[in-house]
């Protein structure tokens, strides 16, 4: 069922995939759908779920910067690889629905870290902020572009890896500047 689901999100996306469309094309019934899922929020979680969990990063054994970069690029080629995805995971965590493992994944590469646990929640909330919003932005101009409604057009505002990338690296030099800072401030 959520395999369908996430077909016919890449297909069509986010505002085609209706309950309805996913039962046809199971050839069910759409009130058979409501026996798994009590409604379609709940079908985007497991498929906010299903599209973070496909694109983990390796494990590595390198410094915490380089896994938290790992994690961010892992995240974001997992919801690249499926149109609306950011949408998608961004409003089911909005609503507090799955399991949210992108925040766990995060999280644990921060946890290497000179942080203390607040510093960690917070340190992976923001870059999973980060990575949704620039994704989001990728997507959002994607369609644009499908649609040709930027053709010909300039727009001031890059969505490029090389932008996300740099992104990444000024949210880890930040994290690593304010761990030395608090190191210093204990020391002396």
């Amino acid at each position: 069922m959520a395999r369908a689901a996430l077909r016919i999100l890449d297909e069509l996306g986010l505002p085609d995939l209706t309950m309805r469309r996913l039962a046809a094309d199971l050839g069910v019934q759409p009130s058979a759908l409501y026996w798994h899922y009590p409604n379609k929020q709940t079908l985007l979680a497991e498929l906010a779920d299903r599209i973070v969990h496909r694109g983990a990063a390796e494990q590595s054994t390198a410094g915490w910067d380089e896994r938290v970069r790992q994690e961010a690029l892992a995240l974001r080629g997992a919801l690249l690889a499926y149109r609306d995805s950011a949408e998608i995971v961004s409003s089911s965590l909005a609503l507090g629905l799955g399991e949210n493992p992108a925040h766990r994944r995060l999280r644990g590469a921060f946890e290497g870290g000179p942080f203390d646990p607040a510093t960690v929640a917070s340190a992976a909330a923001t870059m999973l902020h980060f990575v949704l919003g620039h994704v989001s932005l990728e997507q959002q101009r994607s369609h644009y572009d499908r649609l040709g409604a930027l053709e010909g057009r300039t727009v001031p505002l890059e969505a490029s890896e090389g932008d996300f990338l740099f992104g990444v690296d000024t949210i880890i030099a930040g994290l690593r500047q304010r761990a030395a800072s608090a190191a210093e401030a204990l020391g002396g």
